[in-house]
C-alpha cells in the first residue's frame, strides 16, 4: 500500500495489549465525573474574611519592625559598589587595548625591543602602583582612626553633692605560725554615721 508524505493508513484493529473500553467503563467513568463535579460545587474555591484587624491585599504590604536576613550566595553590592566595578572592567579593557595596538605598531614597525617593551609595560603597572599604596594606606589609616574613635567608650563625669566622707579606714593585720599560718585581720570600729 502507498501512501503520501505526511498521510498515514489508520489502523484496523485495537493493537495488542490495549483493552477497549466497554460501556460498563463508560458508565463508571461518567458517575466518577458526576462525583467530581459535585464535590466542586460543595467547596468554595474562595473565602472572604470580612474581620477588619486581619490584613487583606488591598492593606498594601505589611512592613515590620524585623531586620532582613542575609540570604545565601552572593551577597548583595551597593549601588556605588557596581559602579566602581563597571569602571574598573572598563578601564582595563582600555588599558589593555592601548597595550596591544602600541606593541603591535612597535613590532610592525621594526624598532621593537623585548627590553623597552617590558620597561614601558612595568612602568605602565608600576607606577599607578607606586602612587596608589601611599595613598590606601593613609585612607586605611584614617579609617581604623575613626574606628577607634566611635568603639572608645564614651566619657562619665559624675558629680556629687553633700558631705563626704575622707576618713581613711586602716586595717591592723597579724599573722602568725611557723610552717602553718594564720592570719587575722582586725578593722577598727566605725562611729555611727549622722
Amino acid at each position: 500500500m502507498t501512501t503520501q508524505p505526511g498521510h498515514y493508513p489508520q489502523p484496523t484493529a485495537t493493537p495488542a495489549g490495549h483493552a477497549v473500553p466497554t460501556d460498563a467503563d463508560r458508565a463508571q467513568a461518567a458517575r466518577w465525573l458526576a462525583a467530581l463535579d459535585e464535590l466542586a460545587e460543595a467547596k468554595p474555591t474562595a473565602v472572604r474574611v470580612e474581620d477588619p484587624t486581619i490584613p487583606s491585599h488591598q492593606d498594601g504590604p505589611r512592613i515590620g519592625t524585623t531586620p532582613p536576613v542575609q540570604q545565601p550566595g552572593r551577597p548583595g553590592m551597593s549601588q556605588r559598589a557596581v559602579d566602581l566595578n563597571t569602571t574598573l572592567i572598563s578601564s582595563s579593557v582600555v588599558i589593555g587595548m592601548t597595550g596591544a595596538a602600541a606593541t603591535g605598531v612597535l613590532w610592525a614597525s621594526g624598532h621593537a625591543n623585548a627590553t623597552v617593551i617590558g620597561w614601558i609595560c612595568g612602568c605602565i603597572v608600576a607606577a599607578p602602583a607606586v602612587i596608589a599604596i601611599p595613598i590606601l594606606a593613609l585612607k586605611g589609616l584614617m579609617k581604623s582612626a575613626k574606628e577607634v574613635v566611635e568603639a572608645a567608650p564614651p566619657v562619665i563625669n559624675q558629680h556629687y553633692s553633700g558631705h563626704v566622707d575622707q576618713r581613711s579606714v586602716h586595717v591592723h593585720t597579724k599573722t602568725r605560725g611557723g610552717i602553718v599560718a594564720v592570719t587575722r585581720n582586725e578593722l577598727p570600729e566605725l562611729p555611727p554615721a549622722n
